[in-house]
């Protein structure tokens, strides 16, 4: 409940729970929170960029950890969780935002279907355990925040690139937000979702091996340019504070305009 607005977009004394919050989206999400003063838990597997980010966070006070995890190792991310909540005392905001991609069409995947079983496995599957896990704690703690980062790819069929397991992965994650703001809406829980568009990250990166893809996906963005994963942050920051009590289930597109139809 907003008393007032001064004071109601602040994270200062919560504890964000951040996976993949190292490097691009994350790390905007994570250097926002921070600003804002919430206390970062990053949860990575490459400690050696986590270690630089927490570096970055410092500037900011509050504490910062890092807790080395899987979102696709259940043992070793429970763990990651409990030390996390042993640390901090309760975890208030939960963002999940891990992910992959690979790209390429159906029929050219190896019969092991390796491709499509990494991405739902992290980028779907990783967001349903981290929420489970974080989610019963949140319960039991009286309540909190979940944001999921889902994708403009789970709205469009985005050509010239073929990523169906990822843009699959995407469109449950948002199914899953809305079944599970819901589900734990009677907990005093909001869960949401964000959908960037093209934001420059290490995934996005990968579309510089397509010649002038970039440029085209520039020419058809109304805004002209790409997003920041600082902006990504912003937006990740209205929703886990008190500004956003009443929003929970939606899911809202950050992509300059790029998804919407011309």
């Amino acid at each position: 409940m907003i008393t007032g607005m001064e004071g109601a977009f602040s994270l200062k004394g919560k504890t964000a729970f951040i996976t993949g919050g190292n490097r691009g989206i994350g790390k905007g999400i994570a250097l926002a929170m921070a600003q804002s003063g919430a206390n970062v838990a990053i949860m990575a597997r490459a400690e050696k960029k986590a270690e630089e980010t927490l570096a970055e966070l410092a500037a900011w006070g509050g504490t910062h950890r890092f807790y080395k995890g899987d979102v696709t190792d259940f043992a070793g991310a429970k763990a990651a969780v409990e030390k996390a909540i042993e640390d901090y005392g309760k975890i208030d905001i939960l963002v999940n935002n891990s992910g992959i991609a690979r790209v390429g069409p159906v029929l050219d995947m190896d019969e092991n279907l390796k491709d499509w079983y990494d991405v739902i496995n992290v980028n779907l599957h990783g967001v349903f355990v981290m929420s489970y896990l974080v989610g019963r704690h949140m319960r039991d703690t009286g309540g909190g925040v979940v944001i999921n980062i889902s994708s403009n790819a789970a709205q469009i069929v985005n050509l010239p690139l073929f990523h169906s397991a990822y843009s699959t992965a995407k469109a449950g994650v948002d199914r899953l937000t809305k079944m599970l703001a819901v589900e734990w809406a009677p907990y005093n829980i909001r869960v949401n979702a964000i959908a960037p568009g093209y934001t420059y990250s290490d995934l996005m990166q990968k579309g510089e091996e397509h010649e002038g893809f970039l440029k085209e996906i520039l020419a058809k963005t109304p805004t002209g340019r790409f997003g920041e994963p600082i902006e990504v942050g912003a937006l990740a920051v209205f929703l886990a504070s008190e500004a956003a009590g009443q929003i929970t289930g939606a899911v809202v597109t950050i992509d300059g305009g790029y998804s919407l139809p011309r």
